[in-house]
C-alpha cells in the first residue's frame, strides 16, 4: 500500500479525463458550448437572470471539473455586475480568471471561492490558468449583449484543433514561440547527458525519492523552455533492477501544479499509487517487478499529453536473465519537444496536432552530434532504447553497422545463432522499448539516428566515435 498526504482522486471526476485525452476533451467542451447556447440560464446552475442595462446584478454559479468549466457559455447584458460563485468538483486544483488575469486563486478539490467581476461591458472569456487546462477544455465564453466583439486574449495565435473545425486544416503555434537554429552550437560550458546505462541497484528493496519540479532548461543551443521534471532532469533518472525487486518510490511535488507518476513496470491500481498529488504533498508508490524489459514511467495527471510533452518521463530497466556481458552499455530515450515561447512550457495545441519542433535523444537537440560517444573498434556495445513519445515513433538505426541482437518488448527478435541474421533498425511505437547489440568494424564515425529521416534534421541524430578518428573538414558525408 502507498502512503500519501493527499486525498484520493475522484474516479467520477477524473477517470474519463485520463483516457479520453485533451483533444477529445476539447471536442466535448465544444459540444457543451453549442448546447449551452440554446439553453436558457437556470437559477439552479447558471445563476439568476437579471434585467438588461447598467446597474443590474447577477450571481452565476460556476463548476470547475477535470477538464471543463460549467457553464461553458454565459450570456449577460452589457453593464451587468456579475458575481461568480466557483466550486471545484475535480480531483486537481483549478482557478477561474477572466482573460487569465482577474479572478480566483487556485481552488482545492472540493473547495469553493467567490469572485466579484464587477460590470461586464465587453464580450470576453474566462479560463483555468493552470498550464494546459485551458487548451484541454477549461474555457468559458462570456457573451455580453450590446457590446462589441472581442479580440481573443492570445491574439488568435492559437487555433482550435482539427476536431473543432469542419473541413479546415488545423494550424497551431505562435509567432512568439521559440525557434531552433539547426546550425547553432552549444555554449562552451555546455555538458551532454551521460548516456551510460546505470548498474542495477544493489539488494532487492530499493527506496528512491523523486522530486517533481518545474524548471527552465536548455533544450537546444540557445533555446530554453520551462520543463516539468523528475529530479530536475529530462528524461528523469534511469532506475534498474531485476525481477522480484521491490521499488518504494517517494514522489514529492515541489512544483506549482498537480503531478503524479505511472510506472509501466508495475502492476498496481491506477486510482491508488498513480493519483495526482497537489504542490507540497508526497506519496509512496510501491511495486514489485514481475517482468523484464525497459519500461516507461511518466506523469499521468490530466492532460497527460501536456505533462509528458513537457518532460515528465523516464525509463526503468528490469534485466533479463540472459543478459550477456558487453564492453559498453548505453540508454537512449527518444522524445519530442513542442516549443512554446522562450522560457515557457511547451504548446499543448501543437501536441494535440502532432506538430513537434524537435525529436531528440536524452532530452537535448543533437547532443551526441555535439559530443560523440567514444568507443573502440570491435568492442561489443549494447544500447537500450525507449520511445517516450509522447506521439512519434522511432526506427532506431546506426549508420555503418548491423545489429546482430534485437530484444524488443521482452523478447528476442534476433540473436546470434549461426544463421548470420542481421537487423538494420529497431522499430518502436511510443511507450515501447528494447535493446540492440553490435560492434563497429573500423575506426571512424557512426551516426545514430531514427531512420524516419524527416526527424533527423529536427535533432534525432548523434555520433559514435570509434578509436581516435577525426572528423573531416567537410563533416563526413
Amino acid at each position: 500500500m502507498s502512503e500519501s498526504q493527499s486525498p484520493g482522486r475522484s474516479v467520477d471526476g477524473g477517470v474519463f479525463v485520463w483516457f479520453l485525452g485533451a483533444g477529445t476533451l476539447a471536442a466535448i467542451a465544444l459540444v457543451i458550448s453549442v448546447i449551452a447556447l440554446f439553453t436558457p440560464p437556470s437559477s439552479g446552475s447558471g445563476g439568476d437572470a437579471a434585467p438588461a442595462g447598467s446597474g443590474a446584478t447577477r450571481t452565476v454559479k460556476v463548476e470547475l471539473g477535470d477538464m471543463y468549466i460549467k457553464p461553458a457559455t454565459l450570456d449577460v447584458a452589457a453593464g451587468t455586475k456579475v458575481t461568480f460563485q466557483v466550486s471545484n468538483v475535480g480531483a486537481m486544483e483549478h482557478d477561474f480568471k477572466i482573460e487569465g488575469t482577474k479572478g480566483t486563486a487556485k481552488v482545492k478539490p472540493g473547495g469553493s471561492a467567490t469572485f466579484d467581476a464587477g460590470a461586464l461591458d465587453a464580450t470576453t472569456e474566462a479560463w483555468c490558468t493552470v498550464p494546459g487546462h485551458k487548451e484541454a477544455g477549461m474555457l468559458m465564453k462570456i457573451n455580453v449583449t450590446g457590446a462589441p466583439a472581442p479580440v481573443p486574449a492570445d491574439g488568435a495565435a492559437k487555433v482550435a484543433t482539427a476536431a473543432a473545425t469542419t473541413g479546415a486544416a488545423a494550424t497551431d503555434g505562435s509567432a512568439g514561440d521559440a525557434k531552433i537554429d539547426p546550425n547553432a552550437k552549444p555554449a562552451a560550458d555546455w555538458k551532454p547527458r551521460d548516456p551510460t546505462a546505470p548498474a542495477p541497484l544493489s539488494g532487492t528493496v530499493h527506496d528512491v525519492t523523486f522530486h517533481m519540479t518545474e524548471k527552465v532548461m536548455e533544450v537546444a543551443p540557445g533555446v530554453k523552455q520551462q520543463l516539468w521534471t523528475f529530479e530536475d532532469q529530462v528524461p528523469g533518472p534511469v532506475l534498474r533492477g531485476k525481477v522480484g525487486d521491490t521499488f518504494n518510490v517517494t514522489i514529492v511535488n515541489d512544483g506549482s501544479m498537480g503531478h503524479s507518476i505511472d510506472f509501466h513496470a508495475s502492476q498496481v491500481s491506477w486510482t491508488d499509487e498513480m493519483r495526482t498529488i497537489a504542490p507540497g504533498e508526497s506519496l509512496v508508490y510501491t511495486y514489485t517487478a514481475t517482468n523484464t524489459g525497459i519500461f516507461m514511467y511518466h506523469c499521468g495527471t490530466a492532460p497527460t499529453l501536456h505533462h509528458i510533452g513537457n518532460g515528465m518521463y523516464g525509463a526503468v530497466i528490469i534485466d533479463p536473465t540472459t543478459l550477456a556481458p558487453v564492453a559498453h552499455e548505453y540508454v537512449m530515450v527518444q522524445s519530442e519537444f513542442y516549443l512554446g515561447p522562450e522560457g515557457k512550457p511547451g504548446d499543448l495545441t501543437k501536441m494535440q496536432n502532432d506538430r513537434w519542433d524537435a525529436v531528440v535523444f536524452n532530452g537535448y537537440f543533437s547532443q551526441y552530434k555535439f559530443s560523440p560517444i567514444q568507443v573502440q573498434p570491435n568492442e561489443r556495445i549494447r544500447v537500450w532504447v525507449l520511445d517516450a513519445g509522447p506521439s512519434e515513433n522511432s526506427s532506431f538505426h546506426i549508420v555503418g553497422t548491423i545489429f546482430d541482437t534485437v530484444w524488443k518488448e521482452g523478447a528476442f527478435l534476433l540473436k546470434p545463432d549461426g544463421t548470420n541474421g542481421g537487423s538494420q533498425a529497431m522499430d518502436l511505437q511510443p511507450a515501447q522499448g528494447g535493446y540492440v547489440e553490435f560492434s563497429l568494424a573500423e575506426k571512424g564515425f557512426y551516426p545514430m539516428v531514427t531512420h524516419k529521416f524527416s526527424n533527423v534534421g529536427k535533432g534525432a541524430i548523434g555520433l559514435f566515435r570509434a578509436g581516435d578518428a577525426q572528423m573531416p573538414a567537410a563533416g563526413g558525408h
